[in-house]
């Protein structure tokens, strides 16, 4: 009798445990309509689900009392705790901007990232592109591929901004060819003569023994400053009410203070407001009245809506009315990119872009930020509108994007940048092009329709390819063939002038062991591997952050700070995305 009733509390608490609940319920909007495919993050496990066409959905979970995540493009997310025993009435509310509504609908990783790791990120009202990893593609039935180059490098400082937080990343906002390229590694000056210098480097791949690496490295010609054109520069500086904090008007009021102490007397500056109102803040104003300019700019103030749309269109007029066809006539965008007023999304801002895009007026923006922060607008804007993009995430990358770097972000020295990459298919069996996720495009016969990109003065850019070779024997420092492994042809035209032209190189077997090979690509290597690690690559899931740091600690330059900078981000990261399980209590 005993043992009967031992085994009756034994089944009850079992069905206690393992007990059941379904959670049911349906999403509407503020007009009553359902909506379909809302994304619901369950907590209890991590798993992600989405509303039916009736708005209506049904969860199994094994606790009563759960709490759910839901978001949509369009709408504000939301997070409630909900009693599996009650239907459940969610409203979701129309964002203000209706920032999402026409991003496009791109494959995401997201989408495999509830069956690949355990690990949250949360992003409030940021916004970034879907973005789809590049996969291995076969060299024998397309043997070209084709990307654009730019300068961006805004993902290294807006990921180190999250990894600074304690944050995990969302993996859409890592654009590993912009983590790459932060440093300017590798760079070789041009012959003399010539508008670029290009190389091409083979090695074994540290993550995967049974594959190749294949650096592309393009470096441009530096300009001297005191012999390049005089700068017409526009100011558009978000003074919504969205920036008012530490991180936001008053960051860049420092940094364009910063910039304005570099300017010669035969620049000019114009600068245009927007905070409720759009106005012309301060007249064309040569280079010389440095106190004039810094006055001004330290005036701005933080109120109103975000009229993005009439702030960029008034900033292009008064550009157009100043324009000087031997200037560099540039627009600085300021912002955080929280448009609320006027066309808001990245569809219509894209065409209200592409439509100065010839007007030989540049556009560099400059993101500022977090919690509202709008990378998929901003980025859309800069690629665009020919031009750059970056996002300062303190004073120092100010500083090194605004002084350091003055010619590489403001003086373009080629436009509509593209390569096109064929690959040997005798050597090589599939090729695998890392980054330039949402940029790249492979082609079967040529890549005359890709749009290219601006290249600045002295920019050193890294593309990096994950090869499988087409023979065992092929690529070895014993065997080395002088067959062609790839050729280049990089197509781009001089600025203001719409001729093409076009730089033929051939890539020929020069493997070298990675142990051997120059320090800047085995450092371009390891931040190669934390881009993928943080964006939770599929094909780098053998590597750990030992492997990373190792490789970085051995490679990097200690006189650089940014280098310095990116082992203390690995260990950061580390501690974020493999943390270190504390010992339980005994009494636990």
């Amino acid at each position: 009798m005993k043992k009967i009733y031992l085994y009756i509390i034994f089944f009850i608490t079992a069905s206690a445990v393992n007990a059941q609940y379904y959670l049911r319920g349906e999403i509407k909007d503020e007009k009553n309509q359902p909506l379909q495919n809302v994304k619901i993050l369950l907590h209890s496990n991590n798993h992600i689900y989405y509303s039916g066409s009736s708005g209506g959905f049904g969860i199994t979970t094994n606790y009563r009392i759960d709490s759910l995540s839901l978001s949509l493009d369009g709408y504000e997310a939301k997070t409630i705790k909900v009693n599996c025993e009650q239907w459940q009435y969610i409203t979701l509310k129309v964002l203000p901007s209706n920032v999402n509504k026409n991003r496009p609908k791109l494959i995401s990783v997201a989408k495999n990232f509830e069956h690949t790791s355990h690990l949250k990120w949360h992003i409030d009202d940021e916004t970034y592109f879907k973005m789809v990893e590049n996969e291995y593609v076969n060299a024998y039935k397309y043997p070209n591929t084709g990307f654009s180059l730019n300068v961006n490098k805004a993902s290294y400082s807006n990921v180190r901004r999250f990894i600074k937080n304690g944050s995990v990343v969302p993996p859409d906002a890592v654009r590993t060819e912009e983590l790459i390229n932060y440093f300017n590694l590798h760079y070789r000056e041009p012959e003399p003569g010539s508008l670029f210098h290009f190389e091409s480097q083979l090695t074994s791949c540290p993550w995967d023994m049974e594959k190749q690496l294949l650096f592309l490295n393009i470096n441009a010609k530096k300009l001297n400053l005191s012999m390049v054109p005089p700068g017409n520069f526009v100011f558009l500086i978000d003074a919504s009410g969205s920036m008012d904090s530490p991180n936001r008007l008053p960051l860049l009021k420092a940094a364009f203070q910063m910039f304005v102490k570099n300017l010669r007397p035969i620049d000019t500056v114009s600068i245009v407001a927007y905070g409720g109102t759009v106005g012309i803040w301060m007249q064309p104003t040569g280079g010389a009245e440095k106190e004039k300019i810094i006055k001004r700019i330290e005036e701005l103030n933080a109120v109103g809506d975000t009229p993005g749309e009439s702030a960029i269109m008034t900033a292009y007029a008064l550009a157009r009315s100043v324009y000087n066809k031997n200037s560099n006539n540039r627009i600085i965008l300021a912002t955080d990119g929280d448009f609320n007023v006027g066309q808001t999304s990245e569809k219509a801002l894209e065409d209200l872009i592409t439509k100065e895009r010839q007007s030989g007026i540049y556009l560099t923006c400059l993101g500022v930020g977090m919690g509202n922060f709008k990378d998929s607008k901003l980025q859309t804007l800069a690629n665009k509108g020919n031009g750059n993009y970056a996002y300062l995430d303190d004073i120092n990358e100010a500083e090194k994007v605004l002084v350091k770097e003055l010619t590489q972000t403001f003086y373009a020295v080629a436009d509509d940048v593209f390569l096109n990459v064929k690959f040997n298919s005798n050597l090589v069996k599939a090729y695998r092009l890392i980054g330039f996720d949402n940029r790249r495009d492979a082609v079967e016969d040529s890549t005359i329709d890709l749009e290219g990109g601006e290249i600045g003065s002295g920019n050193s850019v890294l593309a990096v390819f994950e090869i499988i070779p087409g023979s065992d024997k092929l690529f070895h420092p014993d065997v080395l063939e002088k067959d062609v492994v790839a050729s280049i042809e990089m197509r781009y035209s001089l600025c203001d002038d719409t001729t093409q032209l076009q730089l033929v190189k051939d890539c020929i077997n020069n493997y070298t062991d990675f142990e051997l090979i120059d320090k800047d690509l085995q450092f371009a290597t390891a931040v190669t591997m934390f881009a993928l690690k943080v964006k939770q690559s599929k094909y780098i899931k053998l590597i750990n952050w030992d492997d990373i740091r190792r490789i970085a600690s051995a490679s990097y330059n200690p006189d650089s700070y940014l280098q310095t900078e990116f082992l203390q981000l690995v260990d950061k990261a580390a501690e974020i995305y493999s943390p270190k399980k504390k010992k339980r209590n005994k009494r636990d």
